[in-house]
């Protein structure tokens, strides 16, 4: 299990109401299996990559809770995301402390229905993206560590 930041150390932003990571507790980390030399027989191949090396939930819900405490949500975990910010098809490490973070539902997303966030599709249309060669893997690496709501704007991707 990986270490968490301090309870309460840690403090989401909010951009247009979106939730945004802490950068000090949830900088962003890559795996080193992924490179742009080898997207083809890693994230760009097809089936199978991220449920590969995704870690299991008895692993990811103690550390969920942890690092709840970490960013002080109180909410029910249920309504949250425990979310790589570099998406594993986007070359994120899968379980390192500084990519994972409890992402709150989306604003005005109904409590006790589970999770929604607006973060996913970008994530997928950046893997697309860097699948096609429209960008790199780094440009879409350091995009949505940056800022994930404008990550595609930044890249001219929409």
């Amino acid at each position: 299990m990986q270490q968490q930041p301090a309870e309460g150390s840690c403090h989401y932003r909010y951009l247009k109401g979106e939730p945004l990571e802490d950068p000090k507790c949830t900088p962003g980390a890559v795996s080193p299996a992924v490179r742009q030399a080898n997207l083809k027989s890693t994230i760009c191949r097809k089936g199978g990559y991220t449920s590969g090396i995704r870690p299991s939930t008895s692993v990811t819900g103690r550390e969920k809770k942890l690092n709840a405490a970490s960013y002080g949500f109180t909410g029910r975990m249920s309504d949250a995301e425990y979310d790589h910010l570099i998406s594993l098809q986007l070359g994120g490490d899968p379980n390192d402390y500084r990519n994972l973070w409890v992402e709150p539902a989306d604003p005005g997303h109904k409590k006790g229905s589970g999770v929604n966030n607006a973060k996913d599709p970008v994530e997928t249309k950046l893997h697309t993206a860097v699948c096609k060669g429209t960008v790199t893997l780094a440009a879409a690496q350091k995009a949505i560590v940056t800022d994930w709501t404008t990550a595609l704007s930044r890249l001219g991707l929409g």
